[in-house]
């Protein structure tokens, strides 16, 4: 029975049905307790944690890995312990609770560094510059972006790079970094070409406009929201009026100084 309550979760949580896949989640729940199977009962409540975090439902969620991470440590999975950890640092990080997220994380990159999970370390290690940046730590989240990236270089992540280089131009655009900006969010931009992720390549040269703004710079800003308007227009992005309007500003400064 608990086979075909997973079943009937994962086809609700396709079809974006997340109130059907959690009633699901929580039967197989069940049904995995009465039978005793603790890896089994470790997965169903992983899932049905991952399903109230996407509800909202966090207080259920953290509920849920907190079981999880009882049975690993019992288990003595040291890799499985680690991802909950990032698991449950991400989850205070969408319910708001930052403060809270930084122990998980730091407890997960102990376990993490010794298995040399580059695909985790390299999420772990972003996660970590994020949450620096949002706390204008520029030293320390240019660090953990670093990390970062040299985990997602070692396993060959075109997405992980895209993102990192993304998140760590932002964070030299913060800091009045310019110059290393500008480099880190022209690599982003190449990942996000690579990958055809237009939206990502659209978000990198917004950033890089604001940047050629800040120096002064108006043609190359100018190029730069050429391109996004473009993308806009072809993959019809909710950003287009916005950014059409401040590439008419732009023009306009050029032609009425």
């Amino acid at each position: 029975m608990s086979d075909d309550d997973k079943h009937r979760a994962r086809i609700f949580l396709h079809r974006g049905q997340l109130a059907h896949a959690k009633d699901a989640y929580e039967q197989a729940v069940a049904d995995d307790r009465l039978a005793g199977n603790p890896r089994e009962l470790s997965a169903s409540l992983g899932n049905l944690g991952n399903v109230c975090a996407l509800s909202g439902d966090f207080e259920k969620a953290e509920a849920c890995y907190r079981d999880v991470l009882a049975i690993q440590r019992t288990e003595q999975d040291r890799q499985a312990v680690a991802h909950t950890l990032v698991n449950l640092g991400n989850l205070h990080i969408g319910a708001g609770r930052p403060e809270k997220a930084r122990p998980y994380y730091l407890e997960a990159l102990d376990l993490l560094k010794p298995l040399h999970d580059d695909r985790a370390l390299g999420i772990l290690y972003h996660n970590l510059g994020m949450e620096e940046a949002r706390q204008a730590h520029w030293d320390q989240a240019i660090a953990h972006f670093t990390d970062a990236l040299e985990s997602h270089r070692r396993i060959g992540n075109e997405e992980g790079l895209a993102l990192t280089y993304s998140q760590l131009g932002n964070t030299f655009l913060d800091s009045g970094a310019l110059r290393q900006a500008e480099k880190c969010l022209n690599n982003a931009s190449e990942h996000f070409i690579k990958l055809g992720n237009a939206p990502g390549e659209a978000a990198v040269l917004r950033l890089l406009a604001a940047l050629y703004v800040r120096e002064g710079n108006a043609p190359s800003a100018i190029r730069c929201l050429e391109r996004v308007v473009s993308l806009d227009q072809h993959y019809q992005l909710l950003e287009l009026t916005r950014d059409r309007a401040l590439l008419t500003e732009l023009r306009q400064s050029i032609s009425h100084p």
